[in-house]
Order: structure tokens, then C-alpha cells, then sequence
């Protein structure tokens, strides 16, 4: 028994300081969890991706089935869709996934504590109530997952009623005719798409010339045509943009070209600041970069060894998928145990209509690192199973260097997106080739066969055809490729 009241004391009860707590549990090791949320669960729960991506599943059922009854029912557009049942669902969803953490804790035997933490100095931390009461924990380790928040700029009210962020965007009781979303990062997009399918008159603004500028262009324009024929609108290389509540009934935006729109809500999505600046680092002597997040090493240990850090409170990628296994490897490093680990390509999922997702490198990063690059291409609607669901359209993109032709990048905009892109994930972690790839046998019929049509696509190009002829003359007839001479 260490002379501590506890081995680990985890700040924050967001999926990376869940996972943190609930790995150094696995030894009978004492654990705190100390949260300033009534729940655990964290802004990804509470007001992000399940609320959100449940919200947007709602879009999606409603817009698929629209789209997909091939006129056997006469639908029409609901005008008056219960938002209070919609509310009802999402509460619904976020209380059985927060009912599902805290069975986790409680069976792992893990303490929780309500209230904000704070330094007083080496491994000590202040739990203070929002009563005001405080009481003083010692910990052997302390884990900082505090997550983030939205990074609302000082020049815009947000009100949370007219002008909303990402947090309070959910709290609205009833669909808007008319949002404005200010942004073009991932949040912008995914909320843009939802509300448009939704049958919100969308505009988006953004100081770029297209939104999601880190992303391939192809899967990006993929992604800006349907949104444009869901009714959305893009407005891009605005750079000066404000926005107002009139103090009547609409939100204005002046854009710096002179233009004006109204709209009956706006939202604000520049993205998200670390929950740091509470934690009084100075008490031991922890700074913060310039980003305002915190330095780890490999291990997710910062500057001061007994402190690890996880998930947004380290900056990006910022994934729920990739904080989780940050709590894993700090937990394990912290209490000096084996921590098995396999280095893969972390994959990226964005929630817009259509999904898009991205593992590796793209078009450009293979360019320049191998100096060229081989590309091969999906076309996710005149897939059977596309054809059978009536997918508007999709893209499965492919990207092998020139040398080995080993697999470098995957990049999708489509339906089943953030699905299909494991199965690139997994053919990179095993360092395939595109010809492997392409002598894969999939389940016919299925979205996920677009893999081997974008291999043999790849492969079908004039100076790489001899390399394809092990694959038969009925392998390449069948998708179109053109025959060996």
C-alpha cells in the first residue's frame, strides 16, 4: 500500500479518463474519478458525439427512406417532425450510455467524486463542490482528461439561445426554418449536413475556399455536391464575418464581401480549447504549449512524471477512438505494467451526409513522400449494393506508392464511410499490396467490394496492366478493366 489515498486519481470522466481508470482498476488498484458533470461521460456523451450522432441518425433514417422507397409509398415531407420526441430519444440514448459507464465503474469498484479539481501541490488535488466545500486527495498518479470546449471568438455573444456552440446546439426545443453555421472544420460540416437533411435552409461560411481543407479534394467535393443538393449552401473565403441578434426574431451576418443573411439560429463551430486553464498547473509547475494544451511523450507522460495526460486536453487528433487508448497506455505506464501495443494507422470518421472517413496518407502526402503516387477509385453507386440502396453517389479512393504498391492511404465519402474505412485500416496494419488486395475475395453483394474494385482500377492503368493479368480475363471483364494485350 502506497502512502497515498489513492494509486490514480483521474480527472475528467470522458472516454479517456474512463478507460485510464477503469485499466489501472483491473489490478485492484484505488482509483478516483473526480468529474464537475452531474454524469460521467464527458462532452462526448453529454453534448457531442452520442447526442449528435443519434440526432443525425434520425436525419439519415428519415432522408434514406425518402430516397430509397423507389416510389412504392407516397411520402411526403413532414413539416411538423416532433422535436420534443426527437429530444426525448437523444436523452433516452445519452442516459443508457451513461448508465452503461457507471455499471462499468461501480463493478470495478472505482470511487467518483463530484466537483472541480485543482492543484495545491504535488500529488495533492482539491475537489471543491459546487457548493463550495472542499476536501484534499492524495494520489500516487494523477491523470488529466479534462477534455475541451468550444472556442467561441470574443468578438460574437454567443447567448446560447439564438447564437449557439456545439454545446448548447442540442438544448434547442424546436427545428429552426433557417441556421447559419459559422465554420468549416468537422463539427460545421457534421451539424450543416444533419440540420440540412432535416429540412433546415443551411448556409455555412467559412474563411476557406472549401470546408474540411485537410481532407482529400475529391472526398471533399464529394461531401460539398450533396450538401448542395440537400438544399445546403457553402460560402467560402469570407474572412471577416459578424454575426448578431437583432433583438426581434432573426440572426444576421455581415459578411466582409457586404452581403447580408438572416436566419433564425446561428452556429458557432471554430473548433475547441483544452480544459486546462482551471487546473491551477502552476502549483507544480506544469505549463501549457502556446496551443494551450499540455506536452506528453509516448506514454502520455508530461513534464512533471507523476502527471499523464489524455485525450483534448493534449490537443489533436482529438478522437474518442484515439483518447481511449490514450487512457489505456497512460494507465498501464503510470502503474508499471506491460502494456502490449501495436502501432496502426489511427482512422478518421466525420459524421456528415454523406460519411466520410480517411486512414493514412492521402493523394498529396504519397506524392510527397514517394516522390509519385498510384491511385484507384470506387464509385460507391454503381456498386450492386450500391445500385440496391440507392446511394446517390460515393467515393472509395485508394493510394499505394509507386515502388512496392503497398497500400498508404484510404479515403471514402459515402454511405457506410466511417464502416468500411476498418477494413483499410486492417490491410495497412498488414502491409498488403494493391495486387493482394485485389485477389481479396469479398461478400458480393456489398459496399465493402469497392476495395477490390479501386484495387483492380489501380492496377488497370496502362504501365501496371501486366501485373493484373494473374487476375483473369472475367476478374477484370466484370468491373470493365480493360483486357491484357
Amino acid at each position: 500500500m502506497s502512502d497515498y489515498d489513492y494509486d490514480m486519481i483521474v480527472i475528467g470522466g470522458g472516454p479517456a479518463g474512463l478507460n485510464a481508470a477503469l485499466t489501472a482498476a483491473d489490478d485492484d488498484a484505488r482509483v478516483l474519478v473526480i468529474e464537475r458533470e452531474p454524469k460521467v461521460g464527458g462532452a462526448c456523451v453529454q453534448y457531442g458525439t452520442i447526442p449528435s450522432k443519434t440526432l443525425r441518425e434520425t436525419a439519415v433514417t428519415l432522408t434514406s427512406f425518402k430516397r430509397r422507397n423507389g416510389g412504392v409509398y407516397d411520402i411526403a415531407h413532414d413539416e411538423n417532425l416532433q422535436v420534443a420526441s426527437l429530444m426525448t430519444r437523444l436523452n433516452d440514448v445519452v442516459d443508457a450510455h451513461q448508465n452503461t459507464m457507471l455499471q462499468y465503474l461501480e463493478s470495478a469498484k472505482i470511487e467518483r467524486a463530484h466537483g472541480l479539481a485543482s492543484f495545491v501541490g504535488p500529488h495533492e488535488v482539491s475537489i471543491e463542490s459546487h457548493s463550495g466545500q472542499k476536501r484534499i486527495v492524495t494520489g500516487g498518479t494523477v491523470v488529466i482528461a479534462t477534455g475541451s470546449r468550444p472556442r467561441n471568438p470574443p468578438e460574437i455573444d454567443v447567448d446560447h439561445e439564438n447564437i449557439l456552440d456545439s454545446d448548447s446546439i442540442l438544448a434547442m426545443s424546436y427545428l429552426p426554418q433557417s441556421v447559419i453555421v459559422l465554420g468549416g472544420g468537422v463539427i460545421a460540416c457534421e451539424y450543416a449536413a444533419t440540420y440540412a437533411n432535416l429540412g433546415v435552409r443551411v448556409t455555412m461560411i467559412d474563411r476557406y475556399p472549401t470546408p474540411l481543407g485537410f481532407l482529400d479534394h475529391e472526398v471533399v467535393e464529394g461531401f460539398v455536391q450533396q450538401f448542395e443538393r440537400d438544399g445546403g449552401r457553402f460560402i467560402g473565403n469570407c474572412k471577416d464575418v459578424s454575426i448578431q441578434w437583432d433583438g426581434v426574431c432573426s440572426v444576421v451576418a455581415e459578411l466582409s464581401c457586404g452581403t447580408e443573411i438572416t436566419s433564425d439560429k446561428a452556429l458557432i463551430a471554430q473548433g475547441r480549447v483544452a480544459n486546462v486553464d482551471g487546473l491551477a498547473l502552476d502549483k507544480i509547475n506544469l505549463a501549457t504549449t502556446d496551443r494551450g494544451v499540455l506536452n506528453v511523450n509516448e506514454w502520455f507522460q508530461t513534464d512533471v512524471p507523476w502527471v499523464y495526460a489524455v485525450g483534448d486536453a493534449i490537443g489533436p487528433p482529438a478522437l474518442a477512438s484515439a483518447s481511449m487508448e490514450q487512457g489505456r497506455r497512460a494507465a498501464n505506464h503510470a502503474l508499471q505494467r506491460k502494456c502490449i501495443t501495436r502501432e496502426t494507422p489511427t482512422p478518421m470518421g466525420i459524421y456528415t451526409i454523406p460519411e466520410i472517413a480517411s486512414v493514412g496518407l492521402d493523394e498529396n502526402g504519397v506524392r510527397k513522400e514517394y516522390d509519385d503516387v498510384l491511385v484507384g477509385r470506387s464509385d460507391l453507386a454503381r456498386l450492386a449494393r450500391g445500385c440496391i440502396m440507392a446511394t446517390s453517389g460515393g467515393l472509395l479512393k485508394i493510394v499505394a506508392d509507386p515502388t512496392e504498391h503497398r497500400i498508404r492511404g484510404v479515403q471514402i465519402v459515402g454511405d457506410g464511410a466511417t464502416e468500411l474505412i476498418h477494413v483499410g485500416q486492417l490491410a495497412m496494419a498488414a502491409e498488403m499490396t494493391v495486387e493482394e488486395l485485389a485477389s481479396t475475395i469479398f461478400n458480393f453483394p456489398t459496399l465493402a467490394e469497392a476495395y477490390r474494385v479501386a484495387a483492380l482500377d489501380l492496377l488497370s492503368q496502362p504501365a501496371l496492366v501486366p501485373l493484373a493479368s494473374s487476375l483473369g480475363a472475367t476478374c477484370r471483364s466484370k468491373f470493365g478493366l480493360p483486357q491484357q494485350v
